[in-house]
């Protein structure tokens, strides 16, 4: 997926749209797109993950902690815990697994 097909996609969409950039045996490269206030429902990441943020301002939220995260900031994902992530504006990141 492109950049491009993703936003046009979340033009439509009632909820964040994510595709996969690049792939690997050993890895993956996601981008997510937000319109203000969508919400990504608590999930868990069974890989290594980086959260980095293109475009936007977006919250963070795992174990009742909230981490507001704004242009250009990264959040490392921890194994295997519930995790969410709430759009305060119209954003787009970057999600490398592997």
């Amino acid at each position: 997926m492109k950049l491009k097909e993703l936003l046009s996609k979340l033009e439509t969409s009632a909820n964040p749209v994510a595709g996969a950039l690049h792939k690997g045996d050993h890895f993956k490269t996601l981008a997510i797109g937000f319109k203000k206030g969508m919400i990504l429902k608590e999930h868990q990441a069974h890989l290594p993950s980086t959260l980095f943020v293109l475009q936007g301002k977006i919250i963070y939220n795992q174990n009742s902690v909230s981490t507001t995260l704004d242009v250009y900031d990264e959040m490392i994902i921890p194994i295997e815990q519930m995790h969410s992530v709430e759009a305060l504006e119209d954003s787009l990141c970057i999600l490398t697994q592997g």
